[in-house]
């Protein structure tokens, strides 16, 4: 409070005090007792009113010490108990944080940490359950709770990281991070399979590649033999050689799908040597292999080089066979997968009329000697209105196309497709892989087109002489390659059996012990269109303890899901049911007992020796935990620092001295009224 404030308070003490003393003291002979009280009542008003006007301020300092932030983050994963390091690392942490020199100079802060960070407050709440380790978390939480300061972190741990990104280059290089390396760092021989890349699905009798990590740890030369198997059978077998110089190598092998539906492979990898660890020598994977074998019929009643042409393409694929008959030899039309109707006319009759009941996906390709009138009563998709002219027509290729992958081969380029001349419109859902042209004028119509209709697929094609194509490609790649594929990709959407399903159910095969097991699930109404209100349900089953688990989906932004964490090592049946309209998708899965914290021998002393390095610190191991703590005392980049803290607050509370204001007015009010002085 400044000078003129107390100065401006004496005047109104004076102020209130002449105020009052001149009304109730001077020349009056009333009562003395009840004037004192009436001018004290009177002084308190006026002096709260000056005094709400003058509003004094009290400033107040107070000193703040603010001290150094020091993290202490320890590894609490079970590879710490798994490398025998539990006891040295809760004794480690003991020391740090019951050093008396460090509480003085820093401000402790201790964190355990696995998939997540956590804060703790003693070593009882270190127990090396984590089934992950992610250091990156480690490095995102400090940065936020610790923004815009310098201060070092003590990071006990054996630096072996499951998850997360990189940790080497996720700390501040501003902020020095100690390493305090826990866990024996003697060299063992090691051989471990990293990682295995593969695709879910293969087709049948075709070759599937595989991508294998292997790693090795030692100090002399080995030469291991790697093995995939699939149940008692090996299906592949090499040796793989490692030195002190070569620590990794990636194996790329090609495996036979001679087998359909589900096939689990091992992938393991061993020598003559003996290991401190062989929980890291295998891996299983799994793919399912797909018989796409297919029986396609070529019905025509005349003879044209397209058919020879289409028939050459189709077989190109080892898993079809093509099949031309004529209209009156088609008594066993279930036995085919696609029907390749060219050039229908009436004669085709019998062909369609089976067909309704077969409901056999059909390619029907038309051309001059195609009666469309015929064929616009035996379908409803497209409306033929054509005359007796004939046209060519050059093809478009439509870049929006999105039915199944395919690549624009040059369509514009090949020859034309010649058709009567006419209007073609379609009536029904239609996507359009080629629109038409005539020379260089769009007519607006397809040329070829698909559509599905409650899961029954039809292709069309408006034209003959599609064996211009082919051989125009050959002429073009020197290869009937790039059109065989163009028409394998439409025969296999033909024959591929599998319409929209309405509920949609995606999981993996395998899973990690430990790892999150999620399950989700899509369903959808009549118009294929998400069911925001669908109910789904979901019943695990260990196939072995026969034990049943329930679990309800919950909804996501476009999806369902359920989070099966907990489930034990085994095998497990499920079924996902859609509690309203009773859509059943019933599947299995693995947890394997497989713990990510075990495919350790040695802690990653490079990495951590990276990260003191790039962030100009040291590393340590247990007995040189005196050093570090001297490191740290001797820094004189981290001081304390004195804070001072100027808080200003009013003399008095605006709000009581109002109301003492208008207590004290009434007061004096009532009292002489009661008096007779008003």
């Amino acid at each position: 409070m400044n000078s003129n404030t107390l100065v401006f308070l004496l005047l109104s003490v004076v102020v209130a005090g002449g105020i009052s003393f001149f009304q109730y003291y001077y020349k009056s002979k009333s009562n003395k007792n009840l004037n004192l009280l009436l001018a004290s009542l009177r002084f308190i008003s006026i002096f709260g009113i000056l005094l709400l006007l003058i509003n004094p301020i009290i400033t107040k300092n107070t000193f703040e010490t603010l001290k150094t932030p020091l993290p202490i983050v320890v590894d609490n994963s079970s590879s710490i108990s798994d490398l025998k390091a539990s006891d040295i690392t809760k004794e480690l942490y003991s020391k740090l944080t019951s050093n008396s020199d460090l509480k003085n100079k820093f401000d402790i802060q201790e964190y355990r940490f696995d998939s997540e960070v956590e804060s703790i407050e003693s070593v009882d709440e270190l127990n090396f359950k984590g089934k992950q380790t992610d250091i990156d978390q480690v490095a995102k939480n400090l940065k936020e709770i610790n923004k815009n300061l310098s201060y070092p972190t003590i990071l006990v741990s054996d630096g072996n990281q499951t998850s997360g990104s990189d940790y080497v280059f996720s700390f501040s290089p501003d902020n020095k991070v100690y390493p305090m390396v826990v866990g024996d760092t003697t060299t063992y021989l090691d051989l471990k399979i990293n990682q295995i890349n593969v695709n879910k699905y293969a087709f049948h009798k075709n070759k599937f590649p595989a991508e294998v990590f292997v790693q090795y740890a030692g100090t002399k030369l080995v030469t291991a033999n790697f093995v995939i198997s699939n149940g008692n059978s090996i299906i592949s077998k090499q040796s793989v050689s490692f030195s002190p110089s070569k620590k990794s190598a990636v194996l790329n092998i090609l495996l036979p799908a001679d087998k359909t539906g589900l096939q689990i492979f091992n992938a393991s990898i061993t020598s003559k040597e003996s290991e401190k660890n062989t929980y890291n020598n295998s891996k299983k994977f799994a793919v399912q292999i797909i018989d796409q074998k297919s029986e396609v019929a070529i019905i025509s009643s005349i003879n044209h080089p397209d058919i020879g042409a289409l028939k050459r393409s189709i077989e190109t694929n080892a898993q079809r066979k093509v099949t031309v008959l004529k209209p009156s030899q088609t008594s066993n039309l279930n036995a085919f997968n696609v029907l390749i109707l060219y050039q229908p006319t009436a004669e085709f009759k019998s062909v369609f009329e089976s067909n309704k009941n077969l409901k056999i996906n059909t390619f029907i390709i038309t051309g001059n000697d195609t009666d469309f009138a015929f064929l616009n009563q035996q379908q409803a998709v497209i409306d033929f209105k054509m005359s007796s002219q004939k046209e060519d027509y050059l093809a478009a290729f439509e870049s929006n196309f999105n039915l199944f992958a395919l690549d624009d081969i040059g369509f514009e380029n090949f020859p034309p497709l010649e058709n009567p001349f006419g209007t073609i419109s379609t009536k029904g859902n239609i996507s359009i892989l080629l629109s038409s042209r005539i020379r260089n004028v769009a007519t607006n119509q397809p040329l070829l087109a698909f559509s599905e209709n409650a899961g029954n697929r039809t292709a069309y094609l408006f034209g003959e002489n599609s064996w211009k194509w082919r051989a125009h490609s050959y002429l073009d790649k020197k290869s009937f390659d790039k059109y065989d594929v163009f028409i394998d990709k439409t025969i296999q959407f033909l024959a591929s059996n599998d319409s929209k399903k309405s509920l949609i159910v995606n999981h993996e095969r395998f899973y990690n012990s430990g790892d999150a097991i999620e399950i989700t699930a899509q369903y959808f109404n009549k118009n294929y269109e998400f069911d925001e209100k669908a109910r789904l349900s979901i019943t695990v089953t260990n196939t072995k303890s026969k034990q049943v688990k329930k679990y309800d989906l919950l909804k996501t932004t476009n999806s369902f899901k359920v989070n099966l964490d907990g489930l034990t090592a085994g095998n497990y049946s499920f079924s996902v049911r859609e509690l309203n309209s009773n859509a059943v998708y019933s599947s299995t899965f693995e947890i394997l007992d497989f713990d990510i914290e075990k495919q350790f021998v040695n802690p990653d002393v490079i990495k951590l020796n990276q990260l003191a390095h790039l962030t100009n610190a040291q590393i340590f191991v247990p007995n040189q935990i005196d050093n570090l703590i001297k490191t740290l005392l001797a820094d004189e980049n981290y001081k304390a620092i004195q804070k001072n803290n100027i808080t200003k607050t009013p003399l008095v509370d605006w709000v009581w001295l109002l109301v003492l204001i208008a207590v004290t007015l009434a007061s004096e009010w009532f009292i002489r009224k009661y008096n007779g002085m008003l």
